[in-house]
């Protein structure tokens, strides 16, 4: 396999789900009536914001959005799509369930990547592809007056960690990318998607009693 094979995977991956992720933000906005403004807001913080809190806690420079200006292009034209099309997306929900999960995994190795390219240390590497997996949607989630789901019972932030640790695993045992990352997004797609097919939850806390 050709050096760049898996960096063109991801980045086709990646502009693959920032749409689809922006696609369901615009639907989660028409959910609390925004006005078009506001649904392309929340459609491109929550395609892009996970990458661009990523860097900014990295001091990784430029964002994404600002070197490529087309992203901002691409996730505010899906959105706005979206609304003009809403009613016929309905019947799509386990297609974009399946865009979400892929994007989910290939937000996550991309992060790792990221910070690995920057020699970070592992604890590092494995947060920045949670942050970049999972921050988009807490913010969406935030903006929009709901719990995000990166702190419910789901199998969401836990499948970003065990995809960006494997990821890391395979990287280090086989040598190259071009291994490691579809077999990392393959283990992760279908732990994901096995999580939502089974209902598989992380253990919740549940307290009802007074604090004295």
């Amino acid at each position: 396999m050709a050096p760049e094979t898996s960096t063109l995977l991801l980045h086709s991956l990646y502009l693959v789900a920032i749409v689809a992720e922006a696609m369901t933000a615009a639907l989660t906005a028409g959910r609390r009536d925004m006005d078009w403004v506001g649904v392309c807001v929340i459609a491109c913080v929550t395609a892009l914001g996970g990458g661009s809190i990523r860097d900014v806690l990295l001091g990784h420079y430029p964002l994404s959005w600002v070197a490529h200006p087309e992203y901002l292009a691409m996730t505010a034209g899906a959105a706005l799509l979206t609304a003009l099309c809403a009613r016929m997306l309905r019947h799509l929900r386990k297609v974009f369930l399946l865009l979400d999960a892929l994007g989910l995994v290939a937000f996550t190795i991309i992060g790792c990547k990221v910070a690995q390219q920057m020699d970070l240390s592992l604890p590092v590497v494995i947060i920045s592809g949670v942050i970049t997996g999972c921050a988009g949607g807490v913010l969406r989630d935030v903006l929009c007056n709901d719990i995000p789901l990166l702190f419910r019972s789901e199998l969401y932030a836990s499948v970003s960690l065990l995809t960006g640790g494997l990821y890391i695993a395979l990287d280090d045992y086989t040598g190259t990318s071009n291994l490691a990352v579809p077999l990392a997004l393959v283990a992760g797609l279908a732990l994901r998607l096995l999580a939502l097919r089974f209902n598989w939850q992380m253990p919740k806390f549940v307290y009802r009693g007074d604090w004295h």
